[in-house]
């Protein structure tokens, strides 16, 4: 770990995402790969003051949200709740918990590919004003739209439907976004889950499972993959959800548009793959904590590059570029 740039992430997170103080308990959840990264977050919160405790998970990998899931009260001693493991725990039962009652969460998922900490990574020094900005105009347009429609150059062609549904956005900074938010600068929608259809060509990252190096095929109806393409590639996506043993990690429930300039889209690293600016992810498995109603064992997300796409037959991106 290169630790002058981690120090410089982990000062992002502390003192401008969390601005944890003195006044705060803050719980750091990780798990033993990321226990040098917990520790340097703790380090940096107590200089500020704050009562900070670390607890590493006995499971780890896509099923680390299972305990969350099963003790949905885990947070309830603390204000600050940091889930710094390898998969997100954002969307368990114990962070919905935690959210509505009004502590503070911040998913910090540390999966990378390439041997790098994420906290070392240059996304964290992006400019969240100008990328709040961006969110709320996509907000605007997609707050009464019923339906998203997204096409791309490689022939995707994709109907996600969000009826009762409200699209929101996360910056980093708990504050921005009602104490809830995620290092993945996006402006994201729980979309009904039992909907979505098309076809889609996805051709930017597995998220966790890395870059897709050739695009492949894969059909959707009334919510779920129906089919993926048998191919070198398709066959890594099918292996990856298999994996999960869990049936739903195949129904569709999250569309996210990537707003962060500074982020690439390379299969390093799954939080800067899904926040890169110009693409659009579908986010698939459990999505209780966005809003919606979908348990199940875990969440990833396929990336992808250049959209069009349209609420409700308005055009607000084209070619990943936002147009608004």
């Amino acid at each position: 770990m290169d630790l002058s740039k981690a120090k410089r992430g982990a000062d992002v997170v502390i003192n401008q995402w969390l601005n944890a103080c003195k006044n705060d308990n803050m719980l750091i959840v990780t798990d033993i790969s990321h226990s040098d990264e917990a520790q340097l977050l703790k380090q940096l919160a107590q200089d500020n003051g704050c009562k900070t405790d670390v607890l590493l998970t006995k499971q780890s990998g896509k099923k680390v949200g299972v305990y969350f899931d099963e003790h949905p009260w885990a947070f309830d001693e603390y204000s600050l709740i940091v889930g710094a493991t390898d998969y997100s725990l954002v969307t368990t039962r114990a962070a919905k918990n935690a959210i509505r009652s009004g502590r503070k969460f911040l998913s910090l998922p540390l999966h990378t590919n390439d041997g790098r900490s994420m906290l070392e990574y240059d996304f964290f020094l992006c400019n969240t004003e100008e990328s709040k900005k961006l969110a709320f105009k996509l907000i605007n347009v997609l707050h009464n739209a019923k339906e998203i429609h997204v096409t791309t150059p490689l022939g995707s062609d994709m109907h996600f439907y969000k009826n009762e549904r409200h699209a929101k956005f996360f910056s980093g900074k708990v504050d921005d976004c009602d104490g809830y938010s995620s290092a993945s600068i996006e402006v994201y929608v729980p979309i009904e889950e039992n909907k979505t259809r098309g076809v889609l060509y996805p051709d930017g990252s597995y998220g966790y499972a890395g870059k897709i190096e050739c695009p492949f095929r894969v059909l959707f109806e009334n919510g779920r993959i129906t089919e993926i393409e048998d191919s070198p590639y398709g066959n890594i996506l099918k292996d990856f959800i298999e994996d999960y043993e869990d049936d739903r990690m195949y129904t569709a429930s999250e569309f996210g548009i990537g707003l962060n300039p500074l982020s690439h889209c390379d299969g390093n690293c799954y939080i800067e793959d899904e926040s890169a600016l110009g693409t659009f992810h579908i986010g698939f498995g459990r999505n209780l904590a966005l809003g919606g109603s979908l348990q199940a064992s875990g969440h990833f997300d396929l990336t992808m590059f250049s959209p069009d796409v349209y609420a409700d037959g308005v055009k607000i991106m084209d070619k990943g570029n936002i147009i608004i």
